[in-house]
């Protein structure tokens, strides 16, 4: 029999095998099923749910055969297991009917009354290893973004003749990757202590240009933004808010470079459109949307050895 340490470590294990079904499912969903997907996963939570609690009453011992008959009835119209599990159940039930657990024989040769709790825990925990085995199937079927996205990437990189220096992924990585390709081309950070910043600090230099200029140049942001001007321009300037389209345009004028955003699918190109100025020099990141743990992320990319 189960000690009450081994049972919570199984209960933990079936919610999160749960958890991961369900969100494979909910991922799934259309507009029109997405009703019926829910309603579904609401069951198996409920499910999961009341039969942990029989084993832990049943454990304590303050669980009895009344008690679960009681349940049975509450939800038999939604406790039936999936067609993949029924095999699977019958043959539990099968057994537990015909062995001494359920109906072994007294002493007077009358057979004792079924133990009616087992046998529910049986059915329900068959039901559950049919769902955690189908939601592994499902799982398997996905396709993986990210390792899609990386496969595509190093073709493009290889058809570029580019090689990757990896960012820090830290919420700073747009401004570190700028940082990094302005020194490959040349390009001082206009910093009066650019020489001594170590360079995991020079971001802040690039994060402060970045917000500078779009704090300088209102008509060109403020009506796209979904804050007031100054509290973006804060954020953008000092915490670790991530950059994007208006970073990069606003880097592009400010340091007068061609910036080239390599992804999957292709590149974006963002020019510093400034009249009367040297040709700009271009520079490369690599953007990546599930690569990295954080979410969106920029890399650093140099020509290749």
């Amino acid at each position: 029999m189960e000690s009450l340490e081994e049972l919570q470590t199984r209960h933990r294990k079936e919610q999160k095998d749960l958890q991961a079904r369900i969100t494979q499912k909910k991922k799934g969903a259309t507009k029109k099923t997405r009703k019926g997907v829910n309603s579904e996963c609401e069951d198996l939570e409920r499910q999961l749910k009341e039969r942990q609690e029989i084993e832990r009453g049943t454990l304590n011992g303050n669980t009895t055969a009344e008690q679960v008959e009681d349940s049975e009835s509450d939800d038999s119209a939604n406790d039936v297991a999936p067609p993949e599990a029924a095999e699977g159940i019958k043959g539990v039930t099968n057994t537990l009917e015909k062995s001494s657990i359920s109906e072994p024989a007294s002493e007077n040769g009358q057979p004792k009354k079924r133990n009616r709790a087992k046998e529910r825990l049986a059915k329900r925990a068959a039901e559950q290893e049919a769902a955690v085995a189908e939601a592994k199937e499902e799982a398997k079927s996905q396709p993986d973004p990210k390792a899609i996205e990386r496969k595509q990437m190093l073709e493009e990189l290889s058809a570029k003749g580019l090689v990757e220096k990896t960012i820090r992924p830290d919420g700073h990585c747009l401004f570190s990757a700028v940082a990094d390709q302005l020194s490959q081309v040349g390009i001082s950070l206009d910093s009066d202590r650019e020489a001594d910043l170590k360079e995991d600090q020079r971001y802040k230099v690039v994060r402060k240009a970045a917000a500078k200029y779009i704090e300088g140049h209102p008509d060109d942001f403020a009506g796209f933004l979904d804050e007031p001007l100054d509290q973006y321009v804060t954020k953008i300037r000092d915490t670790a808010e991530w950059g994007g389209h208006f970073e990069l345009l606003a880097l592009a004028k400010t340091y007068n470079v061609e910036i080239s955003v390599l992804q999957t699918g292709g590149s974006q190109v963002i020019e510093p459109g400034l009249e009367g100025t040297s040709e700009p020099e271009k520079i490369w990141l690599a953007y990546y949307r599930h690569g990295f743990g954080l979410g969106e992320h920029y890399n650093s990319l140099r020509k290749a050895p």
